[in-house]
């Protein structure tokens, strides 16, 4: 990031963009009119961003029950939003967060920005930004460090086939409009989610905070692979992911994060593309980032959420079913590779 003096936005602010069109305006902007664009394609186009130093992310732990809600912060400041001097918006930077089973070990959670279109206003500090997102969940290397993981990444290597070990064999779910499934667009616009009031702890208002928006998406199923192997591990995996953080990925839940912006800075096009492609394969090893760790997830009161007790029992019963159903067919089709 180029480097300015704490406090001081850098000159160049043009505006403009978000009044070219009277669809564009609050209190309901409309953006529909814009093409939704490759979310790394124009990143010749970048002057400034907004980096987003709090992702605050809230979801049921049960499905209907508001009273469970929770509350955490993802990693901070791996997320940018970037455009141009007048305000269009070309691409916008995801957010990453770590979670770990018991049995399993840890896992990469990643909402993927593929497409995006909007414009951000700096002298009324609003943003509206349609998005087009994917989940991927992978297991980081750190995962290693359990034997029974260890055990399972070697079978994976050796058979050859996509199991999520990486980021480019990611377990895929279907993300959508928290308000109408058949629909992938997702709304970003500013101020806090209208959907319930956040607690202070995860709150980050000025001076603190320079703007905030918020964003939310409806969680669909796993996307199949064609092997029913590596499906049946891939909901396993889901399943793990779910019970230990909450139903976080649950199909039908709603997954929505408010995220506070640091005040506006100059892009660096060349360190933006290398940001990015930092992120692109994984956080770190340990499920942390450089950047800092995200918070344990906490209901409004700030009570940590806990996993149920037996999750241990459940998430090893499910991992002996799936190795008795598939561990000879894996080991000879690792021999036959």
């Amino acid at each position: 990031m180029v480097q300015q003096q704490l406090g001081a936005i850098p000159p160049g602010w043009i505006g403009g963009f978000a009044e070219s069109n009277a669809a564009f305006a609050y209190p309901d902007p409309n953006l529909a009119s814009l093409p939704l664009l490759g979310n790394m394609d124009n990143i010749d186009k970048l002057q400034r961003q907004q980096a987003v130093k709090w992702p605050e992310f809230s979801w049921l732990t049960v499905l209907g029950d508001e009273t469970s809600r929770c509350f955490q912060m993802f990693s901070p400041d791996i997320s940018r939003l970037g455009y141009t001097d007048t305000g269009r918006i070309y691409s916008i930077i995801c957010p990453q967060q770590g979670s770990c089973s018991p049995s399993l070990g840890c896992l990469n959670i990643e909402v993927t920005v593929t497409s995006q279109r909007g414009w951000a206003d700096e002298t009324t500090k609003l943003v509206a930004a349609d998005l087009e997102v994917e989940g991927k969940i992978w297991l980081t290397p750190s995962a290693l460090q359990n034997p029974l993981v260890k055990f399972l990444w070697k079978l994976f290597a050796d058979s050859k086939l996509p199991f999520p070990a990486r980021k480019a064999e990611a377990i895929r779910i279907k993300l959508h409009n928290s308000e109408d499934p058949s629909k992938p667009v997702l709304p970003g616009r500013s101020g806090e989610s209208p959907r319930y009031k956040s607690p202070d702890f995860a709150r980050h208002p000025a001076p603190e905070g320079w703007a905030v928006a918020n964003l939310e998406v409806g969680i669909g199923p796993i996307v199949k692979t064609g092997n029913v192997i590596v499906d049946d591990f891939n909901q396993l995996l889901m399943d793990a992911v779910n019970l230990a953080s909450g139903n976080l990925l649950h199909p039908g839940n709603v997954l929505t994060w408010n995220v506070w912006f640091e005040e506006p800075a100059l892009v660096d096009q060349n360190e933006w593309r290398d940001h990015a492609e930092k992120w692109r394969d994984s956080i770190d090893a340990d499920h942390g980032a450089p950047t800092g760790p995200g918070t344990p997830p906490r209901y409004f009161d700030g009570r940590p959420f806990q996993p149920i007790d037996a999750i241990v029992q459940e998430e090893t019963d499910k991992i002996i079913a799936w190795l008795k159903a598939h561990l000879a067919t894996l080991i000879k089709t690792a021999k036959v590779k």
